[in-house]
């Protein structure tokens, strides 16, 4: 299939390479042009517009948030104007309910087809086509990508007809993934006052009641202080949060808890942690108990 792929970041990268390595023609933008020379070399093709990475049958977008979205749909040579119709819009970035519907009125409204496709996975996943997708949207327009989306996953999961429903599925699993990073650094810091050595602490969980692959790969992260590079930036976490609270606000669903994650989340922005990984939210509890 001959695609388009715009945001060539920590995620982006490996999903546009596993979709070279299944065959596809794939034309690439990204605004930093050195982040694309691999797959160049890899055989894609370089747009010097985003109107050029519209001409095939189908564009992904993975970009940082709501406003990086909002700047390559819309405008003179945005997707919006530049997508043939019956061209498909696969947004898997992780972005608001409320522009998830506002994308799918206005594809409609342009003859063209929008599914939202979040991915849930870090960069290493990425890289090695293991994500999990979970999709939504017209099940003829799913079905018609499916093969892009078997090229940067492991396993699609279709929630429903309505895109939204995938963007809220996402918000929901990061909500989950950040409770999981404060509760397992709570956790750690008090055994660790209490003279239980961290790493075989966390050795007992992940063998028994809590042998989850987020508990792993964040405990570990956790128990080394490995929160460079980022995998997934301080500030996305942050802005993830902020849409859970955003969708709880309109479906009037209380999240007590994700309150909290948003201003402990704002505690290492606030401290200059932008550059850090959103595991460092596990490191908090250690310093407030004086040990970090």
């Amino acid at each position: 299939m001959k695609v388009g792929f715009i945001g060539l970041g920590h995620m982006g990268a490996g999903m546009a390479m596993n979709l070279l390595k299944a065959g596809h023609e794939l034309t690439i933008y990204n605004r930093t042009r050195s982040k694309a020379r691999n797959l160049l070399d890899m055989g894609a093709h370089a747009a010097e517009t985003v109107a050029d990475a519209c001409q095939g049958d189908a564009v992904f977008t993975m970009l940082a948030d709501d406003l990086a979205v909002e700047s390559v749909v819309y405008g003179d040579q945005g997707m919006l104007a530049r997508l043939r119709k019956g061209a498909i819009h696969i947004s898997a970035s992780t972005i608001s309910i409320a522009l998830s519907e506002r994308l799918t009125g206005d594809h409609a409204a342009a003859t063209q087809r929008f599914i939202a496709a979040p991915v849930f996975g870090r960069p290493e996943m990425a890289e090695r086509g293991h994500l999990f997708v979970v999709a939504a949207g017209a099940a003829d327009a799913i079905e018609r990508v499916g093969g892009l989306l078997e090229a940067v996953g492991q396993r699609t999961f279709v929630v429903s007809d309505e895109p939204k429903a995938a963007n809220l599925v996402k918000l929901s699993g990061n909500f989950l993934i950040a409770s999981v990073i404060e509760s397992l650094g709570e956790a750690l810091a008090l055994v660790a006052k209490g003279g239980v050595d961290k790493r075989q602490y966390l050795d007992f969980l992940t063998s028994t009641l809590f042998s989850a692959t987020v508990y792993k790969t964040y405990g570990d992260l956790i128990v080394q202080e490995k929160f460079e590079p980022a995998g997934f930036a301080v500030p996305l976490g942050h802005k993830d949060i902020r849409l859970v609270l955003a969708a709880g606000e309109e479906l009037r669903v209380p999240m007590p808890l994700a309150n909290i994650l948003r201003d402990r989340l704002l505690n290492l922005l606030a401290h200059g942690q932008e550059r850090l990984d959103w595991s460092a939210l596990g490191g908090l509890p250690a310093q407030d108990a004086g040990a970090g």
